[in-house]
C-alpha cells in the first residue's frame, strides 16, 4: 500500500511539473536573423490574424454553398379552442327548395349538396346544430431548396476572397520578416555604436583625470580640465542616448516576435554576419516579375473580384428556382377529428422569373461596369509604379551601399585620427580643443556611419519585398 501510495503521488507531481513547465513563459530567447524571422512568423498575432480571415473566409464559403442545399425544419403546433362549438344553425328540415339555387347552376352539385347536408344531420345527431372544435397538435417536416444564379455566383465570390486572404497572409507575413530584419540589424548597428562609445568614454575619463591632476599640481590651467569634463558628460549623454534606443529596438522586436516584455531576446549573430556584399549583389541580380510581388497580385485579385460582382448584378435576371417537400402529421389526443383539412403530403416547385424592376438592375450591372473599370485602371497604376519601384530601389540601393562603404571606411580612419589626438595629448603635444574636436568628429563620424547602415538595410528590404525573394 505504502510502495503504491507513493508511486501515485510520484507520477503527480510529474505530471505537475510537466503542466507548469508547458505554461511557464519564454524566460530568454538567442535567435539568429533567420531563427528571428521564422519565430516572428510562426508567433506574430498580427500573422494569427490573417490567418484566422482565412478560415472566416472558407466559413463564408461553406455557408454560400449551403444555402443551395436542402434546408429541413420541423416544427410542433398545438391548438386549443378553450371548448368553443361551430354554431351550424339549425337543421331540422332539410328539403330540395332549400338547395334550389344550386339547381339553378349545376343539377349534379345539388345532389351532392343535399347528400352531404345529410351526412352533417347523422354525423350531429339528427337536429344538432353545433360542433365541438376539439384540441389538436400537429408535427410538420419540411423540405425546401432554392437555386439562383446569385448565390451561384456568390461561391465563386467566396472562393476569391479565399484566395485574397491566402495572399493577405503571405504579404504579411513578408511585412513582419522585413520589420525583423530591419530592427535586427538597428540594434546590432547601435550597440557596436555604444561599445565604441564607451571605449572611448574610459579613454576620456583617464585624460579628464589627468588633467585635473595637472591643475591641482599647476602645471595646467582650469579650462582645459573644464574642456575635458563637457567632453566626458557630452559622450555620457550620447551613450544615454544610444542605449534608450536600443531598448526600444529591443521591445520592438519582442512585439514583432509576440512575446512578453520580461522575455529577454539575445542577438546570436553580428553586424558582419548579416551585412555583407554578397548579399547585396545577389539581389541586384535579380529582375522583378510582377506575378510574384504580394501588391500587384492583390490588384489583380480586386479586379477580379470586381468583375464577379458585375456577373452577381447581371444574375437579378436569371430565374430562381425552389422547390419544398411538406409532411404533417395531425392527431386530437384521442378526441373525434371535426373537419381535418389538413393533408398529410405537400410538394411544390416554384419558378420565379424576373420581369420588370423599373431600371434598378440595370443601374446596378452599370455601377458594377465602372467599379471594374476603375480596378483595371488601379491594375495599370500598380504595375507602372512597381516598375518605377524597382529602377529606384535598385539606385537607392546601390547608392546606400556605396555610402555605407564609405562611412565605415571613414569610422575607422576618424577612430584612428582620435587615438592619435589622444595619445598626443596625454603627453602634452596635443590641447583640449583639438582633443575635443577630434572627439565630436568621431561621434558625427559613428552617427553617419549608423545613418548610411539603416539607409541601406532599408532599400535592401524594400526592394526585397518588391522582387519577393
Amino acid at each position: 500500500m505504502k510502495k503504491s501510495l507513493f508511486l501515485m503521488m510520484a507520477a503527480c507531481l510529474t505530471v505537475v511539473a510537466a503542466v507548469a513547465q508547458d505554461a511557464s513563459p519564454v524566460s530568454g530567447l538567442s535567435l539568429s536573423l533567420q531563427e528571428a524571422s521564422d519565430y516572428a512568423v510562426e508567433h506574430n498575432r498580427n500573422i494569427q490574424n490573417a490567418s484566422l480571415s482565412v478560415r472566416q473566409a472558407e466559413a463564408q464559403r461553406w455557408q454560400s454553398i449551403a444555402s443551395m442545399l436542402p434546408q429541413v425544419s420541423l416544427s410542433l403546433d398545438y391548438q386549443n379552442m378553450c371548448g368553443y362549438e361551430m354554431d351550424m344553425g339549425s337543421s331540422s328540415s332539410s328539403s330540395d327548395a332549400d338547395y334550389s339555387w344550386v339547381g339553378k347552376y349545376s343539377p349534379e352539385l345539388q345532389a351532392y349538396t343535399l347528400d352531404l347536408g345529410n351526412s352533417l344531420k347523422e354525423q350531429m345527431g339528427g337536429g344538432a346544430t353545433k360542433i365541438p372544435l376539439n384540441p389538436n397538435g400537429t408535427l410538420g417536416l419540411t423540405v425546401s431548396a432554392a437555386v439562383s444564379g446569385q448565390q451561384i455566383v456568390g461561391v465563386l465570390l467566396s472562393d476569391l476572397a479565399i484566395e485574397m486572404s491566402d495572399v493577405a497572409v503571405s504579404k504579411t507575413s513578408q511585412m513582419i520578416t522585413s520589420n525583423v530584419n530591419t530592427v535586427y540589424v538597428s540594434i546590432l548597428a547601435l550597440e557596436q555604436t555604444v561599445e565604441l562609445l564607451n571605449r572611448n568614454l574610459q579613454n576620456v575619463t583617464d585624460m579628464a583625470l589627468m588633467q585635473e591632476k595637472a591643475v591641482e599640481v599647476g602645471s595646467a590651467e582650469q579650462l582645459e580640465a573644464d574642456k575635458i569634463r563637457v567632453q566626458v558628460a557630452s559622450l555620457k549623454n550620447g551613450i544615454n542616448s544610444t542605449e534608450r534606443q536600443v531598448m526600444n529596438l529591443y521591445n520592438t522586436l519582442r512585439l514583432l516576435l509576440g512575446v512578453g516584455a520580461d522575455t529577454g531576446v539575445t542577438l546570436s549573430q553580428t553586424l558582419d554576419d548579416v551585412v555583407n556584399a554578397e548579399t547585396i549583389m545577389e539581389l541586384l541580380s535579380h529582375e522583378l516579375q510582377l506575378d510574384d510581388n504580394y501588391d500587384y497580385r492583390l490588384a489583380r485579385k480586386q479586379v477580379e473580384l470586381a468583375d464577379m460582382q458585375r456577373k452577381m448584378a447581371w444574375m437579378a435576371y436569371v430565374p430562381t428556382l425552389s422547390a419544398y417537400y411538406r409532411y404533417s402529421a395531425k392527431t386530437y389526443f384521442g378526441e373525434e377529428a371535426r373537419f381535418n383539412m389538413t393533408p398529410p403530403n405537400t410538394v411544390g416547385v416554384t419558378l420565379s422569373v424576373p420581369i420588370w424592376s423599373s431600371g434598378r438592375n440595370a443601374a446596378a450591372i452599370t455601377e458594377k461596369r465602372r467599379a471594374l473599370e476603375v480596378a483595371e485602371n488601379n491594375l495599370a497604376d500598380q504595375k507602372d509604379q512597381l516598375e518605377m519601384n524597382d529602377q529606384q530601389y535598385r539606385f537607392t540601393l546601390t547608392s546606400s551601399y556605396e555610402d555605407y562603404q564609405l562611412q565605415k571606411d571613414n569610422i575607422e580612419v576618424t577612430q584612428r585620427v582620435y587615438d592619435n589626438v589622444a595619445n598626443k595629448y596625454k603627453y602634452g603635444y596635443a590641447s583640449g580643443l583639438d582633443l575635443t574636436n577630434a572627439s565630436t568628429n568621431l561621434i558625427n563620424a559613428q552617427n553617419s556611419y549608423v545613418s548610411s547602415l539603416t539607409q541601406m538595410v532599408s532599400a535592401y528590404v524594400n526592394l526585397k519585398n518588391l522582387l519577393n525573394k
